[in-house]
């Protein structure tokens, strides 16, 4: 250790110019790097990795042709059928269809017409016509979308207010191949079958994918502003026009967060910097901390970017908590060395600034592993944007304490550290003053401090048990966002929001002897069948031909022919009217849909027969739209898709599901293995409710670890104890503060406990740690306490005070996770600031844990 303190003095104190060498040359080489930095604004990132249910759903993806789609919603100025309004939705359709990336518009112009006039089944070969064919009659395709099963709620509202256009995007299948190459690679490392060169084809694989990642994100960002372009160019023709679809909610989720970075980063240090300015008023204690906060954030930019880590909307803090915990550590060097500075005002600025960090290596050390501890709880969350978190805080809290220790005490022992012609002790009454208040209190109502943290214990234990992780998107966006509006009127009006899949599989069938049926009804007795269906062709044309074929295919055991049955499709419309009873459900959509029309077209008592052959007879643009998205011919499962409202107050995702599945089982009688849900309702409550299992559960044992490491920084297992009651009070706080007013843990929130932990702990050590040095003077507890109140309750005072004013201006933000982390962190600091300068002192007072006076 005396090499390394000797080295230390050689090459930092004594040569303050060497250190800043090193500082400038790593900023260089960051900022290099900082070039290389991304941000995920993809959806997978609201996603559990390893998941088995994405990997069904990325299976669901590649059987039924479903991709990513944006919606549109046009509220109009004149009726729906009137030539302005179809003018208008056929021009903007045609322009958002020229827009790279978008495979094909859905409008009301396009889909097929069915009952407008009502076809006959024989006139399905001839046919459909849309409403861009001037003969339609607009009264009967009004009454369509309004009444149809497959139209209602899908592309108008019900009150014919709205209209709705479906941007697809074209399908990107060089993503699909490097995706699947991953994963199957990964797979492979599971089930621990990999050789030499398959992983580093894995190693090539995961960063092939990465690299393209960054090209369909930036893609789909393109996509996005490209439609918001051509919206805003036609907002002159609507009322109103809102942007819908998941890629839009995460793309605006990150350029919501950036946009507070840019908005309020600034203002912070802003704010930060009058903060210290008022405290320390010399300008020297201002420019070190700030300096050291802008070295970190660099380097750590510059880490992110050569270690390919990638910001998400979960990380996007990551800054303001480097500025947290670098400030943290620059103000306690600062306090420290103007003490000395106090007491010697003769020393020269070297040995002030070696004998600053001799007294604050040790429990600045300490607090970074103890904060380290509670970031790396975050790793085992299983969800990557969260793991990265993780290891991002693990990385920046190393950097912020090198930083600190390097950059700081150079400024000290340089000019930056002449001696100040103001006496400390005359520019400190103040705040020597307003800090020895609390260890007045203290001593005072030392008893009632404690019952009443006893109480808050029992309170905040309570509002932990109504913690709940369910969240709505929306509630993340003030109301008078556009994001807001648009998906309250998609939710409310058009059908809801969030993609859910129910998948049947074909052991879901009821009665598979249907198909044998057929191959018994032969050819014989097609002949019978289609002289019955010739007079439905008006005479024109025999269906020999397509007796023949269909007689020749009788027996065939395809998808489509074991669910073109009455017995099926019956089995599907359960499952179908059901979903469609939900309040929490929109648009329903599956075979029981064409079911339905096959009903009213054929008569309710269309037998299986009639059904094979409308299937077969179906024309190519009805398949597209209503079977091959609904019904995979080799693997023989069919789909129900739904939209679930994600504006519902009474949405709850884990007991939707779980209703969902028992009515499944118990009302519909499905057997367990029939079916599966899927969808990225279902991926994101799968990470909600991992969340919860691996941090909270998880936080007993973070705290005890932290407890192991105050008994080995103390070595007293009584003042561990008691050091580690501040800092759970405080997490318990602010967590129970969550439950009580119902803010949710979410992706957005579950950072907050691992900041609660890792600020109270480090007031709670330095306070021991100074508190320890003051009680070896004269074994005076309570002269103890105050003289820690007086030295580093000051520091601690500075630290809390400056952050949870300088944090507090995000509470302006529109974007409601940057008031909460705002809000969070505040309450964070403020309750480790109390329970340090308040409960510790009177705990050490009470229970003694250096022994007796």
């Amino acid at each position: 250790m005396s090499f390394i303190r000797n080295t230390y003095q050689v090459l930092i104190i004594e040569r303050p110019w060497f250190a800043a060498l090193i500082i400038v040359l790593a900023t260089a080489v960051a900022g290099f790097y900082a070039q290389n930095f991304k941000v995920d604004a993809s959806a997978d990132a609201l996603v559990l990795e390893g998941d088995e249910d994405l990997e069904f759903y990325r299976g669901v993806i590649e059987k039924f042709g479903t991709s990513e789609s944006l919606i549109v919603a046009y509220e109009l100025v004149n009726p729906i059928m009137s030539d302005e309004t179809l003018e208008a939705i056929g021009t903007l359709a045609d322009d958002l269809g020229r827009v790279e990336g978008i495979d094909n518009v859905v409008t009301i112009l396009d889909v097929p017409l069915l009952y407008s006039p009502k076809v006959s089944l024989a006139s399905l070969a001839d046919g459909l016509k849309n409403l861009r064919d001037p003969t339609v009659d607009r009264e009967l395709v009004q009454k369509e979308l309004a009444d149809s099963p497959i139209y209602r709620q899908l592309l108008s509202s019900l009150d014919e207010s709205t209209t709705v256009l479906q941007l697809n995007f074209a399908p990107d299948l060089y993503y699909r191949q490097l995706l699947e190459n991953r994963e199957r690679l990964r797979k492979l490392k599971l089930e621990e079958t990999l050789t030499e060169s398959s992983k580093q084809e894995l190693v090539d694989a995961e960063q092939a994918f990465k690299d393209y990642a960054v090209i369909a994100a930036d893609r789909q960002k393109n996509i996005v502003a490209s439609v918001r372009a051509v919206i805003g160019g036609h907002k002159g023709s609507a009322k109103n026009i809102f942007l819908g679809g998941v890629p839009m909610i995460a793309n605006d989720m990150v350029a919501f967060v950036m946009s507070d970075l840019q908005k309020f980063g600034l203002g912070i240090i802003a704010f930060i910097v009058a903060l210290l300015t008022i405290i320390f008023r010399e300008l020297r204690w201002v420019v070190l901390p700030m300096l050291a906060c802008l070295v970190t954030s660099t380097l750590m930019f510059g880490v992110l970017g050569f270690f390919d880590w990638r910001m998400t909307v979960i990380s996007s803090n990551f800054v303001a908590l480097l500025l947290i915990i670098t400030l943290a550590i620059a103000v306690h060097l600062v306090v420290r060395y103007r003490e000395l500075e106090a007491a010697n005002p003769d020393a020269p600025p070297k040995q002030l600034a070696m004998d600053t960090v001799t007294a604050m290596l040790r429990p600045c050390l300490y607090t970074v592993l103890t904060t380290i501890i509670a970031f790396v709880s975050l790793v085992i969350s299983g969800i990557r944007p969260v793991i990265d978190f993780g290891w991002m805080m693990t990385a920046g809290v190393l950097l912020a304490l090198t930083v600190a220790f390097l950059l700081v005490p150079a400024g000290m022992a340089s000019g930056l550290g002449r001696p100040s012609t103001k006496s400390f002790a005359a520019d400190s009454d103040a705040s020597d003053a307003f800090t020895l208040k609390f260890a007045s209190f203290s001593e005072r109502f030392g008893r009632w401090v404690v019952v009443f943290a006893a109480l808050l214990f029992v309170m905040a234990i309570a509002g932990v048990m109504q913690l709940k992780v369910e969240n709505r998107f929306i509630d993340y966006f003030d109301e008078s966002t556009e994001i807001y509006q648009g998906m309250e009127l998609v939710d409310s009006q058009l059908g809801g929001t969030i993609p859910l899949d129910i998948i049947l599989m074909p052991s879901a069938l009821v009665d598979e002897s249907e198909a044998d049926d057929l191959a018994e009804f032969g050819e014989d007795g097609f002949d019978d069948f289609d002289e019955d269906f010739s007079e439905l062709s008006d005479g024109e044309e025999s269906f020999d031909d397509f007796g023949d074929d269909f007689a020749s295919g009788a027996g065939d055991e395809s998808a489509q022919a074991q669910w073109f049955t009455r017995a099926a499709l019956d089995r599907v419309e359960q499952v179908h009217d059901h979903l469609d009873s939900l309040p929490q459900t929109g648009k329903v959509i599956s075979l029981a849909t064409l079911y339905k029309v096959a009903q009213d077209l054929l008569g309710s008592s269309v037998d299986d027969i009639q059904l094979s052959f409308a299937q077969r007879g179906l024309p190519t643009e009805i398949k597209d739209f209503m079977v091959a998205p609904y019904l995979h011919d080799e693997s023989g499962q069919t789909r129900l898709s739904v939209r679930v409202k994600e504006t519902s107050r009474s949405l709850n995702r884990k007991e939707f599901l779980a209703q969902l599945d028992e009515a499944m089982q118990d009302e519909l009688g499905f057997a367990a293995e029939d079916y599966r849900f899927s969808g990225m309702l279902v991926l994101y409550n799968n990470m909600l409710q991992s969340l919860f299992a691996s941090q909270i559960l998880t936080l007993g044992a973070v705290f005890l670890a932290i407890t192991a490491m105050l008994y080995v920084l103390f070595r007293k297992l009584s003042l561990a104890l008691l050091g580690i009651l501040p800092n759970l009070l405080a997490a318990l706080i602010v967590l129970g503060s969550m439950g009580w007013f119902g803010l949710p843990l979410d992706l957005m929130t579950i950072t907050i406990a691992a900041i609660s932990i890792g600020i109270g702990v480090d007031n709670t050590i330095h306070y021991i740690y100074r508190y320890r040095t003051e009680i070896g003077k004269d074994g005076n507890y309570v002269a103890a306490m105050y003289r820690s109140h007086g030295s580093i309750g000051k520091a601690m005072y500075y630290t809390s005070l400056t952050i949870i004013f300088g944090f507090s201006i995000l509470a302006l933000s529109n974007f409601k996770p940057s008031i909460y982390f705002g809000l969070l962190t505040g309450a964070a600091m403020l309750s480790a600031l109390l329970g340090a300068l308040l409960l510790l002192p009177q705990l050490l007072i009470l229970f003694k844990p250096f022994g007796s006076k």
